[in-house]
């Protein structure tokens, strides 16, 4: 795999968990989870884009 797919994998893994924590209900623990899945969820893509 070289770079290029790999940031392609990871901008994929991020879109997914965004639409993932869409789905979520909004109440107070959803949106707490969906805020931290989302923040651990697409931090590897900003962070590998930065290397």
């Amino acid at each position: 795999m070289n770079s290029e797919e790999l940031e392609n994998r990871l901008i994929d893994f991020a879109v997914l968990i965004i639409e993932i924590c869409d789905e979520m209900p909004n109440t107070k623990a959803g949106n707490h989870l969906s805020g931290q899945l989302i923040r651990s969820g697409t931090s590897p893509t900003l962070n590998y884009g930065e290397a």
